[in-house]
């Protein structure tokens, strides 16, 4: 069975071939113009992230932006986030619909289907940061950290998240400190160094300039993040 990365690969592909063109080329045209260049699209997530954090958020009528958004999207950053109902990606950075191209999951870690999810947005929307978002308290980095010094397995699939953040764990338990804390960390820069060398989209756009791929950590109780 095709999963939804496969599926984008391909489609992305066949298009290229049948239109006589290189794969990366297809991928290049179909992109949307990068709405701001890498340096400021984080300027205007810690600027946002401040105004949350200091209970300053921006009080904004949505309707008309919505409207504008029937006819496409061109959001100025993707972020791989944790799918932990504090946090969310639009609400803690402070921006609006359309700004955001949000792929999320427990343990936020890059698997093939979040993977496909963000070369896609990779290759059509101009985006020109792609941001890694750990946070303090994640219960999947606790659960696992916990089953590695038990022994345990997670039951039915919740095991999968487990296995995907085990070398994370693994790492963060020989160093000194707080078990969760490095691995919170240590899951983020792995999956910072993952995303990189993704090839060929992800990768290609790194290399060519027109992506940026960072980390960072929220923190529940502050309401900031602290970029890696």
């Amino acid at each position: 069975m095709m999963n939804r990365g496969n599926f984008v690969r391909s489609s992305l592909g066949a298009a290229a071939a049948l239109a006589g063109l290189p794969y990366a080329a297809l991928a290049a045209e179909e992109a949307a113009p990068v709405r701001y260049p890498s340096a400021e699209a984080l300027a205007l997530l810690a600027a946002g992230n401040k105004r949350f954090a200091g209970g300053a958020s921006l009080k904004v009528d949505h309707t008309a932006r919505r409207v504008t958004l029937t006819s496409g999207q061109n959001p100025f950053a993707i972020v791989l986030a944790c799918a932990d109902s504090r946090v969310a990606p639009e609400v803690i950075f402070d921006q609006g619909l359309g700004d955001l191209f949000v792929v999320r999951v427990a343990g936020n870690f890059a698997d093939a289907d979040g993977i496909g999810s963000i070369e896609y947005a990779v290759s059509h929307f101009g985006s020109s940061v792609l941001l890694v978002l750990g946070h303090s308290g994640c219960g999947a980095v606790h659960a696992t950290v916990d089953l590695l010094k038990s022994g345990g397995t997670a039951p039915g699939d919740i095991q999968s998240i487990v296995t995907a953040l085990t070398p994370a764990a693994k790492a963060a338990m020989s160093e000194p400190g707080d078990a969760y804390v490095n691995c919170i960390r240590e899951n983020v820069k792995r999956n910072v160094a993952k995303l990189q060398a993704q090839k060929p989209i992800i990768a290609e756009a790194v290399e060519k300039g027109r992506l940026r791929v960072s980390g960072g950590v929220y923190d529940l109780a502050s309401g900031l993040v602290s970029m890696l």
